[in-house]
């Protein structure tokens, strides 16, 4: 069961982190946006029984819930903790997640011909090593969903999914760096 170790706001009003001591999963991401996409999770079910939470996103040490913006944050703190507390920690968990699949699914599609797998590996390459430690240290995430033309779909979990600044400041800066790959891309947030 793991333990709190810290709460941390995020740059998005309506989302916490919530840091452990010991890893939910490792390395495997688990990201719920509604309680019917959660419903086979026992953690994201848990807390989506929770009035307000409207969105759970979690990885190794770090659960990040998202509020509907109508709940005061110290009440449902509490709520929220008696699940993260009540939790399985990685080593009875994970070996489940790791069997489901992970990684990069957008590079799987077998409508890409050889040039685009290697272009979205590059991109894949940048966020890995330039963006997503930071998205993480802010309790969200992006992943890439498809390159289709000169459009990259890519959807925000996490804090940054209902985050302001995430279609905005970061948006434009992601869209920068993929860009240094092929300055023809869009980056188009789904």
């Amino acid at each position: 069961m793991p333990k709190i170790a810290e709460i941390e706001r995020t740059p998005n009003p309506n989302a916490l982190k919530f840091v452990l001591r010991e890893p939910l999963t490792w390395g495997v991401s688990r990201s719920f946006d509604s309680s019917a996409h959660g419903a086979d999770d026992p953690l994201a079910a848990a807390l989506f029984a929770i009035p307000h939470v409207t969105n759970v996103f979690y990885v190794d040490h770090w659960i990040t819930v998202t509020q509907d913006g109508l709940a005061d944050w110290d009440e449902l703190t509490r709520q929220i903790a008696v699940p993260i507390r009540e939790a399985p920690a990685a080593a009875a968990q994970s070996h489940a997640y790791a069997a489901a699949g992970s990684g990069h699914p957008a590079l799987d599609d077998d409508r890409l011909t050889e040039a685009q797998r290697e272009k979205l590996a590059l991109i894949t390459d940048l966020i890995d090593e330039r963006v997503r430690p930071y998205l993480q240290g802010d309790g969200g995430d992006l992943y890439v969903v498809e390159l289709d033309g000169s459009q990259l779909k890519v959807h925000y979990q996490g804090a940054c999914g209902s985050c302001p600044s995430s279609l905005s400041a970061t948006l434009g800066g992601i869209e920068g760096l993929v860009r240094s790959v092929d300055p023809e891309l869009e980056l188009v947030p789904v």
